[in-house]
């Protein structure tokens, strides 16, 4: 079994900046495909990003690209979202996923272990 745990989550206002880390523990794998997604109220869980363990990453929507960033550090089994330029949209609870494999989907149901998730809340 894997745990994954998130940290970095907040309040933040609209323009600003958060880092989101997660720490994964248990039966690890450094191989193993991370990622990030996403749930808002009334809306489908999102792909934010996904990322392998050589560091090939996805990006979800197109307004995320150039403003996410995710990074790992196998030596850590730690995952990273930095997130800029945030606005309300971004508005979400913040889950970090990781599967038994190596290709980083982007559909959520491949994903084997989920966080506890992180809430995410930008105001405007």
């Amino acid at each position: 079994q894997v745990q994954l745990v998130e940290s970095g989550g907040g309040l933040v206002q609209a323009g600003g900046s958060l880092r989101l880390s997660c720490a994964a523990s248990g039966r690890t794998s450094t191989s193993a495909a991370m990622g990030w997604f996403r749930h808002a109220p009334g809306k489908e869980r999102e792909c934010v990003a996904t990322i392998t363990w050589t560091g090939i990453n996805t990006y979800g929507a197109d307004s995320m690209k150039g403003r996410f960033r995710i990074s790992r550090d196998n030596a850590k089994n730690t995952v990273y979202l930095e997130m800029n330029s945030l606005t309300p949209e971004d508005t979400a609870v913040y889950y970090c996923v990781a599967r038994d494999g190596t290709f980083a989907y982007t559909d959520p149901e491949r994903y084997d272990y989920w966080g506890q998730g992180t809430q995410v809340t930008v105001s405007s």
